[in-house]
């Protein structure tokens, strides 16, 4: 993936390198002009920064190095993102980006084709997988201060469709280590309004939009590693049944 056209402005404020791996990507919204934001950056008294800025013409404005860490989202109020490592300040492993406009604009063809490079490249880049919770808004760290970051008008399934190459994210999945484990999915599945179900193929490896859903729950075998896994297993299929009906309710 080419690195998009990025103009270095520069901030004083942040933080340099902790030793952690970044993992997701944090949408905002500047609540305000790119050129205000350049302002406020820059100034140390703001004591804030993102790592970018997409202006509305398709700009891509750059403040902070991806080494170190912007000063975006570090207050934690009532989160619900399950990748939130407790005690760790996250900016330490979050990269930011701006978005010019407020709350509720419709994002204009050019500002969009710039923060879908944008996302492109950064996930290329730092190895960030396409889930919903790697690529969030900021209302999903605080959704008291910033229940409106990046505003009702981010074209989130639009940006996740594209950024699949065309196909849809699901919600959920069900992913069997076997098709001998398929009738325990089934009712896995139905619980969760009859999801998609996969099974693994012989080299173990995880399909690919299974691995891209949002949530997912495991079968038999070992984990996936998915962000957001439910893992029903254990050393036999006794355990695996027991851990499914224990699941199930």
């Amino acid at each position: 993936m080419d690195k998009p056209t990025i103009k270095w402005i520069g901030s004083p404020n942040f933080s340099s390198p902790k030793g952690y791996k970044i993992i997701a990507i944090v949408n905002h919204i500047m609540s305000g002009t790119l050129i205000g934001t350049d302002a406020w950056f820059t100034n140390s008294a703001s004591k804030v920064s993102s790592h970018f800025g997409v202006g509305k013409k398709g700009e891509i404005h750059q403040y902070v190095d991806l080494a170190n860490h912007a000063w975006a989202n570090g207050v934690i109020n009532i989160p619900s993102w399950p990748l939130l490592q407790n005690g760790v300040n996250p900016n330490y492993y979050t990269v930011s980006i701006e978005h010019e406009g407020d709350s509720g604009d419709v994002m204009p063809e050019a500002q969009y084709q710039a923060t879908l490079a944008l996302h492109r490249w950064l996930i290329e880049t730092l190895e960030i997988p396409v889930t919903r919770d790697n690529i969030i808004g900021h209302y999903r760290i605080d959704s008291v201060n910033k229940i409106n970051c990046p505003g009702t008008g981010f074209p989130w399934d639009r940006l996740f469709k594209d950024l699949q190459g065309g196909s849809d994210v699901l919600e959920v999945a069900v992913l069997l280590f076997t098709k001998e484990d398929y009738w325990a999915g089934a009712d896995v599945s139905a619980k969760n309004g009859y999801c998609a179900i996969f099974i693994r193929p012989a080299d173990q490896s995880v399909p690919v939009d299974a691995m891209n859903a949002n949530k997912l729950i495991v079968v038999g075998g070992s984990t996936t590693k998915h962000p957001n896994e439910v893992l029903l297993s254990g050393n036999n299929k006794y355990d695996t049944a027991a851990a499914v009906a224990k699941y199930l309710g």
